[in-house]
């Protein structure tokens, strides 16, 4: 086990993410710690950098700005959808989230932006886009083997899982954990 944190550990973290207004988004509370290897780019850029120095019980508040989280809101992010490719039984409303596919069948979670008369326009920024974030961290474990499956357990990279149009969480799935990419 090391003594402090540097680039290249596999640790693993209690967190809890918060926007500034102090309502939680997402949280390992009561969950299995998040595992990951510092500087790998599983997480985003604040959340990794914060970690860099803190030891094992050592708590951390840190404030990560949008570049150093999810991005800027791109305001490119939207994608026009004609009516007809949603289901009748979708009830559009605007603020509704969906899960769309990319190209490659990947999921994509999108927001109901606008609906005109022939087409759905989608909001497909990530919903933690532009936003500053404040997690609180705690460094449970350090010294770990990495996982070679994906992110760590804990925390999955299916982003828009278990958010709601404004931002908040509505389940406790584990995924888009708001520190994964």
């Amino acid at each position: 086990m090391t003594d402090t944190v540097k680039s290249g550990d596999t640790i693993s973290v209690d967190y809890t993410g918060k926007f500034q207004t102090g309502k939680v988004f997402d949280s390992s509370q009561g969950q299995t710690p998040l595992k990951f290897t510092v500087g790998s780019g599983m997480l985003i850029k604040g959340f990794d950098q914060a970690v860099i120095g803190m030891k094992v019980g050592e708590k951390k508040t840190v404030v990560i700005k949008p570049e150093d989280g999810y991005g800027l809101r791109n305001e490119e992010h939207y994608v026009d959808i004609p009516k007809m490719h949603f289901p009748e039984e979708i009830p559009l409303e605007k603020g509704l989230q969906l899960e769309l596919q990319d190209p490659q069948g990947q999921p994509v979670p999108a927001i109901v932006a606008e609906i005109g008369e022939e087409s759905v326009k989608m909001d497909i920024n990530h919903f933690l886009a532009g936003k500053t974030l404040e997690f609180d961290i705690t460094i449970v474990e350090t010294g770990l083997e990495p996982d070679f499956h994906g992110c760590g357990s804990g925390c999955g990279c299916d982003s828009g899982c278990g958010s709601d149009s404004d931002g908040g969480s509505d389940s406790n799935c584990g995924c888009d954990s708001g520190c994964c990419k």
